[in-house]
């Protein structure tokens, strides 16, 4: 349950959040702001001085925030302007039919069946496009790999999610985030690797991270990459 009111210090606005679950005070950086969680019965001005205790980790946290959301590419979505691919910046064309639509190592072809598309529209049509051609990037590469391994998988399934770039169920059902894509291909091959690894560890052991050497020898950098630049792989 949210503490009532927006409250502020030091002109940093935040809000109480409590939890029944929560044992102890923390405190999270979320897209709504800073939010100071607390357990269900704990007085509001344990949270406030609470705050105040770590004010310079917030600040810190905030500028941090700020730097990455200006590093976020900005796109008009407009046919002729180029869009990242495997790493590569491709040009976005208009086809006619919509057989013709896909994405090469030259050009980003995307249909629709709108005369003049604003905005949205085409970037609408522009994801459903990245996602059906991520889905069969990513289905032909967890394919290769999980032969080449001995392993087998049930499924795989590309969404958009706020935090995994890749989850493999219990099932076998491999799941990876579309925009990873967006990645040089190298950084794809890694993703794809840790996924198929947990096929035979679901866990992050020793045995694990081996299998995935054998697999990406490189994975150490490539996941450096993933997470120091992942915040830029937007559409």
């Amino acid at each position: 349950m949210n503490e009532a009111g927006q409250f502020e210090f030091e002109e940093v606005p935040y809000r109480l959040v409590r939890s029944p679950r929560r044992k102890r005070l923390g405190l999270v950086m979320a897209d709504s702001g800073v939010e100071v969680r607390i357990p269900e019965r704990c007085a509001a001005r344990h949270g406030h001085r609470f705050l105040q205790e770590n004010i310079h980790w917030v600040r810190t946290q905030l500028l941090r925030a700020r730097q990455r959301a200006a590093e976020i590419p900005q796109h008009r979505f407009a046919f002729g302007e180029y869009f990242p691919w495997l790493g590569r910046q491709l040009p976005l064309l208009r086809v006619a039919r919509a057989a013709e639509a896909g994405i090469d190592g030259h050009a980003i072809r995307l249909y629709t069946r709108y005369r003049e598309p604003d905005e949205a529209q085409l970037r609408a049509a522009l994801q459903r496009l990245y996602q059906r051609e991520a889905l069969a990037l990513l289905t032909r590469r967890s394919t290769e790999l999980a032969g080449r391994l001995g392993l087998a998988f049930s499924s795989v399934r590309v969404r958009r999610t706020r935090s995994k770039w890749g989850h493999c169920t219990l099932r076998g059902e491999l799941q990876y985030n579309w925009l990873v894509c967006l990645a040089p291909e190298a950084v794809v091959d890694y993703l794809v690797a840790h996924e198929v690894c947990h096929l035979r560890h679901h866990n992050h052991s020793r045995a694990f991270w081996q299998l995935v050497a054998s697999a990406c020898p490189d994975y150490r950098e490539l996941r450096r990459w993933l997470r120091d630049n992942g915040h830029q792989l937007v559409l």
